[in-house]
Formats: structure tokens, sequence, C-alpha cells
């Protein structure tokens, strides 16, 4: 992660590293309510390295817990969530979105850009 002093604010509000623009993301994503913590803190350190590998900026990390599922996915009925706000360049969307579908914990996820936190 970077310093205060290097990451700037834009007139718009996109927070900008040495002239390159970041955009403000949101992944969310589920993992099996039952695989033990130390799976579930290992996939959110991969998650989290992934992202500062980009030299991506991580806002918050919210962790939703346990939550019922609309339908049945891979067995099962429900879901651990956790929601990650986080700014990062657009052209790294794609190697997280990589490793996240080949992490054996993640059953799904989804990332959103941002526009009302850009």
């Amino acid at each position: 992660m970077f310093p205060a002093s290097v990451l700037t604010i834009t007139a718009r509000g996109r927070l900008s590293r040495g002239g390159e623009l970041m955009k403000a993301y949101e992944l969310l994503f589920f993992v099996a309510p039952t695989i033990d913590e130390e799976n579930r803190i290992a996939t959110m350190k991969r998650i989290e390295t992934t992202i500062a590998e980009s030299n991506g900026v991580i806002d918050n990390v919210d962790e939703w817990g346990k939550r019922k599922l609309a339908y049945e996915i891979n067995g099962l009925n429900e879901g651990s969530y956790t929601l990650i706000d986080f700014h990062t360049d657009p052209q790294n969307i794609a190697e997280l979105d990589r490793v996240l579908r080949i992490n054996d914990f993640v059953e799904r996820h989804m990332i959103v850009a941002r526009s009302d936190r850009d």
C-alpha cells in the first residue's frame, strides 16, 4: 500500500497515484460456512494480496457472516459473505477475477464498479 502522501484525490473524488486514476470497486463473495477458520483467513489474505500487488487500496472490509442463499448452490443452502470496498486501476480487475475463479473455497463472487465512490 502507498503512504497517504502519495495518494491524492482528484476534483471528481477519484483516488490518484502518480497521475494514474484508480476507480472504486466493490467485491462481494461467499465461502461455504463449513470451512475452517484457517482456510477462510487464507482466502481473505490471498484476495488482499492480489489487490495490494496491483497497487490497489482496500477501503473497507465488511464481514456479513452467514446468510441463507436464495437457491441451492453446489449443495449449499447458506454462505458466509464478505464485502470489500477498494480502489485499483481498471486493468487489474481481470487478475483479481482470475484469482477468485481458481480459489477452491470461493463459491461465488461479484466485482462491481462503484461510480458513486469514484
